[in-house]
This record gives C-alpha cells, sequence and structure tokens, in this order.
C-alpha cells in the first residue's frame, strides 16, 4: 500500500526526508530521488534518518544586522547535532532597514511569504528563524504561525555602543539627535562626519530600545523564543550560547509537538503587549503583534491596548524613552529582570517552547540583583504605558503616540496646521525659509500610509523645519498615517486610520485649520463642524489604480489591510477571529 501526503502505509505521520515529497505520482520514487540528490551533498544514510531541524538563514551582505549570522548558524547546528537531529539551513530573502526601497515595511508581507512557503516546501520537523532587523523577525513569526510547524526564534542580537568625544553613542536615537543638531547648524560637518563611524560600532541591531529589540523582546516574552534569548549582544559569547541551545531546543519541540499555535496563544499576546508597554518599546510592535496574532485568529483591540497602557508603567530606562542601551539591559539580567517586576500581571500559565510555562521559567531564572536599568514597579520611569491609543474625528480607526518618548509640555496642544501632501512635497518645502510655520503650528504629513507611499515608511519623524531646528526648536507635534521609528522621539501621531490616500479624514486636512491633541483624553481632532468635514470628505477626488502597478507591488496595493489590522494582507490572516485581546488578566 503506498503512502498518503501526511502520512505511511501505517497511517504515521511521515518525518525527516519523508514529509512534504515532490510529486512525480510514485512516493517511492520521490524518496529515493531526493536521496539520492541530498547524498551528493555527502550525506550519509544515519545522518539522513535523524529528525531534521531547518535553519531559515536571512544573512546578507546587505543587513550589516545579520552580520553574525554565519556564526549563529554554526552554534544552531553544534546544538542540533547534539541532540541527534540533523541542521539543513535554507535562504529566505533579508530585509534591512536601510538598505530597502521604498521601505523595509513594503518588504515585509514578502518575506513572511517566502518563510512560510519554504517551511511548507521542504522537509523539516522543526525550523530555527533567525531574525533581527526590524521587519525580519515579524515577517518570520507570521510565515511560521501559518505553516504550523514547530518554530523557535533567535535573533542576532544588539550592536554594542561607540564612543565620540568621551560620550557613549549607538544606534539609532544617538544618529537622528545629531542630524538633529547638524540640521539646526549646532555642529559642523566634520564632526557629523566623524560620529557617522562610532554610531555603529558592531554587527547587529539597533542598541536602543528601537523595532528591532522591542520585536526582540516580544517574542521573548510570547514564549517562542529561549528565556533570555532577547538581551545578548551579537558579538558576545551568551549570544553563541544562545544559538546552540536554540539548537538543541528545536530537537525537543519535535517529540512535543510545539507548534506555534499551542505557544502563540491569546494569553501570549497579551503578555507580548503588556512587555511592550513596559519596556517603553517601538510603535511598530503594536503593528507587527497585530499581524503575527492575526495569523492565528487573535484581534488586538486598539481601545482595550490602551485600558491595559494605562495600569502599565514603563520600567525600562532605555532610549529612546530614557537613558541606557540594550548591552546595559543584558547586563541587569535581561528581560526575565522586567517580567519579574511585571509578575503579578502577566498570564503566568502560557506555554514556552522549553515545555515549561512562563511560570516554570522566571521561577527557575538565576536570583535577582541590585541594577539601575529596570525599575521597581513602584517606581517607574513613566506612569503609564509607553503607547496611547488615540481617536477622534481625524482618527477614526484610531492613532498612536509614543507618550513615553514625547514633549509633556506638547500633549495637550491646540495649533494650526501646516500641512504636506505626500513625502515629495516634504522633501521639496520642510526647509524652505519661506515656510509659513512656527514652533506652536502641527506639521501634517499624507499619503504615507500603507496603500499611499506605499509600504507605510518610517517618514512619520517630520524633521522640524530647518529655520526652526536653527533658533533652537527640538519638537513640534507632528501628525502622519505613516510609521516612524522605534529608535526616534518626539511628540509624533502615527498610524491615522484610515488613511489618506484611501479617503481617510486626514486628506482634507488643509493649510491653516486648527488640530487639537489631547493625549489625557486620547482624542486627536480637527475643529471643523461635521457638516464640513462630510462636504470636504465628498469633495475628495474617487481613488485611481496604479497604471504602472505590476507583481509584487499590484498584490501589495490590492490587498494591504491598513495598520489597525497590522498590515497584512487580507488573504494571508486566519479566516475566523477565535479570540480578542487584551482581556481580564485573571
Amino acid at each position: 500500500m503506498a503512502d498518503n501526503a501526511n502520512g505511511d502505509a501505517n497511517g504515521k505521520a511521515k518525518t525527516g526526508l519523508r514529509k512534504g515529497l515532490t510529486n512525480y505520482g510514485d512516493d517511492g520514487f520521490s524518496l529515493f530521488l531526493r536521496r539520492a540528490f541530498i547524498k551528493g551533498a555527502g550525506y550519509t544514510d544515519d545522518a539522513l534518518s535523524r529528525p531534521i531541524v531547518a535553519i531559515a538563514n536571512t544573512g546578507s551582505a546587505y543587513n550589516p544586522c545579520h552580520g553574525n549570522a554565519p556564526q549563529l548558524i554554526e552554534a544552531i547546528k553544534r546544538g542540533v547535532q547534539l541532540a541527534g537531529g540533523l541542521p539543513v539551513e535554507f535562504p529566505t530573502i533579508s530585509i534591512a532597514e536601510s538598505f530597502s526601497h521604498p521601505t523595509s515595511m513594503y518588504l515585509r508581507n514578502l518575506m513572511s511569504m517566502d518563510t512560510e512557503e519554504m517551511i511548507r516546501a521542504q522537509p523539516m520537523d522543526a525550523v530555527v528563524l533567525i531574525g533581527g532587523c526590524d521587519k525580519t523577525v515579524p515577517a518570520q513569526l507570521m510565515g511560521a504561525a501559518s505553516a504550523g510547524v514547530p518554530a523557535i526564534q533567535l535573533v542576532t542580537g544588539a550592536m554594542l555602543t561607540g564612543s565620540h568625544r568621551g560620550e557613549r553613542v549607538g544606534a539609532c536615537t544617538d544618529c537622528r539627535r545629531f542630524w538633529a543638531s547638524f540640521r539646526g547648524d549646532q555642529i559642523d560637518q566634520e564632526e557629523i562626519d566623524a560620529v557617522n563611524t562610532q554610531l555603529v560600532a558592531t554587527v547587529g541591531t539597533c542598541s536602543v530600545m528601537g523595532t528591532a529589540s522591542t520585536m526582540a523582546c516580544i517574542a521573548e516574552a510570547m514564549g517562542i523564543m529561549l528565556p533570555g534569548g532577547a538581551s545578548p549582544p551579537a558579538v558576545s559569547a551568551d549570544r553563541i550560547r544562545i544559538a546552540e541551545r536554540t539548537g538543541t531546543q528545536a530537537v525537543a519541540m519535535i517529540g512535543a509537538g510545539l507548534t506555534p499555535a499551542r505557544i502563540l496563544t491569546p494569553k501570549a499576546v497579551e503578555n507580548a503587549l503588556r512587555v511592550l508597554l513596559a519596556i517603553g518599546g517601538s510603535t511598530n510592535g503594536i503593528i507587527h503583534l497585530t499581524a503575527i496574532a492575526g495569523r492565528l485568529g487573535i484581534r488586538i483591540d486598539l481601545d482595550l491596548l490602551d485600558r491595559m497602557a494605562r495600569e502599565t508603567p514603563v520600567l525600562v530606562d532605555l532610549k529612546p524613552s530614557g537613558q541606557h542601551y540594550m548591552e546595559d539591559l543584558h547586563r541587569a539580567g535581561g528581560l526575565v529582570t522586567v517580567m519579574r517586576e511585571l509578575k503579578d500581571l502577566l498570564h503566568l500559565d502560557a506555554l514556552t517552547v522549553t515545555g515549561r510555562t512562563l511560570g516554570e521559567e522566571l521561577d527557575a531564572a538565576p536570583p535577582a540583583f541590585k541594577q539601575e536599568v529596570v525599575r521597581p514597579l513602584a517606581k517607574p520611569v513613566y506612569p503609564q504605558g509607553g503607547i496611547a491609543v488615540l481617536r477622534g474625528n481625524l482618527a477614526p480607526g484610531g492613532a498612536i503616540i509614543k507618550q513615553s518618548a514625547a514633549n509633556a509640555q506638547l500633549m495637550e496642544h491646540e495649533g494650526r496646521a501646516v500641512v504636506f501632501e505626500d513625502a515629495e512635497d516634504l522633501a521639496s518645502r520642510i526647509d524652505d525659509p519661506a515656510l509659513d510655520v512656527t514652533a506652536q503650528d502641527v506639521l501634517v504629513l499624507k499619503r504615507i500610509g500603507p496603500v499611499g507611499a506605499p509600504g507605510m515608511p518610517e517618514a512619520g519623524y517630520i524633521p522640524i523645519p530647518r529655520k526652526l531646528a536653527r533658533e533652537g526648536v527640538k519638537d513640534m507635534v507632528r501628525i502622519s498615517d505613516g510609521r516612524m521609528s522605534g529608535t526616534a522621539a518626539g511628540t509624533i501621531v502615527l498610524h491615522v486610520t484610515p488613511e489618506a490616500a484611501i479617503g481617510g479624514p486626514l486628506a482634507i486636512v488643509r493649510n491653516g485649520d486648527r488640530i487639537r491633541l489631547s493625549v489625557q483624553t486620547r482624542s486627536i481632532e480637527l475643529l471643523l463642524s461635521d457638516d464640513d468635514i462630510a462636504a470636504r470628505l465628498a469633495a475628495l477626488p474617487p481613488r485611481v489604480a496604479d497604471p504602472d502597478a505590476r507583481g509584487y507591488r499590484k498584490l501589495f496595493l490590492e490587498t494591504i489591510m491598513q495598520a489597525d489590522d497590522g498590515c497584512d494582507f487580507d488573504f494571508l490572516r486566519a479566516p475566523k477571529v477565535v479570540a480578542t485581546v487584551p482581556g481580564d488578566k485573571r
């Protein structure tokens, strides 16, 4: 009797090389041919009889954040072999933030599809996902969640900090700080060139609590990464040891059947949201976590998230919300130190990749010690969660502000709108000496959302107009339907939904309109009557399809969803919602 597609003649699930056989109409021949070709790489029958742990290799010369991937792969292989498995690496696309046009977010869903399809297409019993730079970890977890094979995340780790004229510096909060000083003529060309060589001292991801570090912490909080895996620096021995242990654990996950669906549960997602708020994490983390959860039918409710934020203080003193860097968090005990402080607010019964619960892992961690990076719950860096959700007639679907990195004096503000229709308009006029703008105005940038850009670039960090920067202005209220880097700071309203390009209210804002921001009441309002707003919306021209769109761009424009749905493609999400989070902790 021939084997069927998913099992052998005895009904047992296929494993190793017998999984996912190429369809030649004869399974026996398919396996025979597969074994013949892979033996050409020097494998023995003994090696080929072992469970297969695949390793998603995202190393790329265009991605310095993943520059340590070769060392991590060797360590993972060692761990797999020590546990009796067969490691097999395979490539996927790699996305680096500063090397991706038009923006890395445009390619996240493509990487998720690449990851999912390669997991489905190739024989593997488990997979180790190597991610790091902002969009790679969410892309991999989205793909793995959909593919359903036991998966464990490993991050490349943060870079070490550098030094400029005796001052400790690191990417990329300090990149923005020095560039703003250069734009405002506070430093000269010689100094900006000098600091440029120190901001990225080693390979690895940004050294602050940007999106890469946020996603690393989120992955550990959800239990899809080994405990202690988020914080070791890229070039440390700790990072290599975590890689080896990850390979070993991947083998153990096979027998336990620890698929993403068993780990990325509603409780795990709530734990991740709680941690994101407590670490002062990137606003991008909300979009990415929404997309990951959506693959498993878990919906994140922004209003419930805001309620959670009001009772979750920021505990981690890292840039851009604080002063320290990721290597300091590692020395302070890593994310375990944070989660211990949050213990009463977490779902401790959530399962992790170790097969143990989060609570069991926290109990088994080394004892706490005196440190200054993670504050006690009673003495936080910021009294509420780093992110607040705004609503109003300008953002009926919601908007986000990183309040822990904003200017307290601007979080209750009313001002005149200075409008830029798109990124090109911004680039051509922001530094025009004739620009009619004051420090009390509100800068508005349209059409940088998922459809408008396309890809929702990190252009929401609108630069201070040069003439104001020269006067010493450091911050203004800024509003857009785009994103900003998790490394950035400022009073910046982001993810305005629906976006301008699809007819959202942001599209009707004109120069001179009055806008009121109130973080206290969680509102963002265009100060026009309902009738005036309705008339302006009715007068908007109809949307016109891009006549030049083809290939991936065409797919993107036709299926991309808005920020409140994680900017995933509509056809990739789970067919129905099975849970809404966050809920009550108990």
